[in-house]
């Protein structure tokens, strides 16, 4: 675990590649193993259009805004993370792509926007990162941030609520986290958030099929 002071306020939270050291890594990593891929599939799913605003909570070092960014140059983007070496890293390669982006330090379930600033809100692969008190804070801090006219599209590990997720739960921080990141378990905290509809949209893999994802869509 990290911890930031935000604001006034020491909070703990788990890095992207799980620890701090193996940030480096990261990237590398992750598109190793299909989620360059995966961001790809989350932002064709969102239907982006030219002038939207797009929130990404919990974009890590920036490589789905950054993506978003090239491919829809006229769109406002904004990346929001509570790891400021994440951030750190994610400007930097903001700057060697050469486009101009918004990145925020923040926790997910306290957005520091106002109501209804957002067009699109995304999520890939942070879901799990979040206790299970602070999973339905963040849909409801998501559903606020949102136009009367958005959504939400999310990408995240498929778990169970047997507990046993074999590799996977090995090597992604910690099995726990996966217990109740069902489909099931999603979507109930989906409409318990308030969104008027949620669904998942298709199922998909990582590491050459031993990893299931879903993609799951919400609208305001």
């Amino acid at each position: 675990m990290s911890s930031e002071v935000i604001g006034h306020k020491r909070r703990e939270f788990l890095p992207a590649a799980g620890y701090d050291l193996l940030l480096p890594l990261y990237d590398p990593l992750v598109s190793l193993l299909g989620g360059d891929r995966a961001r790809q599939e989350l932002i064709n799913q969102a239907r982006i259009e030219d002038n939207h605003h797009v929130l990404d909570i919990g974009c890590g070092t920036g490589t789905l805004v950054i993506l978003l960014k090239k491919q829809h140059s006229t769109v406002e983007v904004a990346g929001l993370d509570p790891d400021v070496r994440a951030l750190r890293r994610a400007k930097m390669k903001a700057t060697r792509a050469a486009v101009s982006l918004q990145f925020d330090q923040g926790f997910a379930d306290e957005l520091p926007y106002p109501e209804g600033a957002f067009d699109r809100v995304l999520s890939s692969f942070m879901f799990h990162h979040l206790e299970e008190q602070d999973r339905e804070k963040m849909l409801r801090e998501a559903l606020r941030v949102l136009k009367p006219t958005g959504s939400l599209h999310l990408v995240d590990f498929a778990g169970g609520d047997d507990g046993s997720h074999g590799l996977l739960g090995h090597l992604i921080h910690s099995s726990h986290r996966l217990k109740g990141n069902s489909e099931e378990r999603i979507l109930q905290l989906i409409r318990r958030a308030g969104f008027s509809h949620g669904r998942k949209i298709k199922d998909g893999s990582m590491f050459f099929g031993a990893w299931k994802t879903s993609y799951f869509e919400a609208s305001a």
